[in-house]
């Protein structure tokens, strides 16, 4: 299936208070839309939305033309979400994590995870516990799912966080990379982007505060 999500008239409420209203775009293959905003605008609020994992206030989601709520099975088979906490058991080793997070979409071999593993400077850490792991150690154990057969959406909040320099320019490269091949990438970010696909666009969502 050509990907296509949609946001039609898109409102959430948090808290009782509205965070934005009458939002409306378009993703497809080679897409890249970051979101931006001020803090409180509702950015993880509206990756969750894009994910199912929160339903909007007013509005709509659609994938393929039909709503995202009747499609759970669909969506869960195109998207990989990697949230503002890296995700990972701390008393799992690196490889275990990996190979359990794989299993929720497709089981992926040792040799894989160990490859994935090597492509975001961690060989050698494949059987360390993450608990033993530094901030930025343990989100690129998390970033190594990008790395695995992956699905062709992917949602993430604040990749960048605790990364340095030479793993920000890795991850810009590998977001940019899969944007050129057709995926589609939506994040949040205060990090500058300097590798930008020719499908890039920012939705600054300050200008849809209600």
């Amino acid at each position: 299936m050509t990907l296509h999500l949609q946001a039609a008239g898109l409102a959430c409420e948090r808290d009782w208070r509205l965070l934005f209203e009458q939002l409306d775009f378009e993703l497809g293959a080679g897409d890249m839309l970051q979101i931006s905003g001020p803090n409180g605008s509702g950015k993880t609020s509206l990756l969750r939305l894009l994910a199912g994992l929160m339903q909007p206030t007013a509005g709509q989601i659609l994938l393929g033309g039909k709503p995202l709520a009747e499609q759970r099975h669909a969506l869960e088979s195109i998207l990989l979400w990697i949230g503002h906490a890296a995700g990972i058991k701390d008393l799992l080793t690196a490889e275990e994590n990996l190979t359990w997070l794989c299993a929720l979409h497709q089981p992926a071999s040792r040799e894989a995870i160990w490859a994935a593993l090597g492509a975001v400077g961690l060989r050698g850490f494949e059987d360390v516990p993450c608990h033993t792991l530094s901030a930025g150690q343990q989100r690129r154990v998390a970033l190594a799912r990008l790395h695995l057969a992956c699905p062709p959406l992917w949602i993430l909040d604040e990749p960048f966080t605790a990364l340095d320099k030479q793993g920000v320019a890795q991850l810009e490269a590998h977001l940019a990379a899969h944007c050129e091949q057709g995926g589609t990438v939506v994040l949040t970010t205060h990090h500058t982007l300097e590798r930008k696909p020719s499908g890039y666009r920012e939705l600054n969502l300050g200008q849809w505060a209600a």
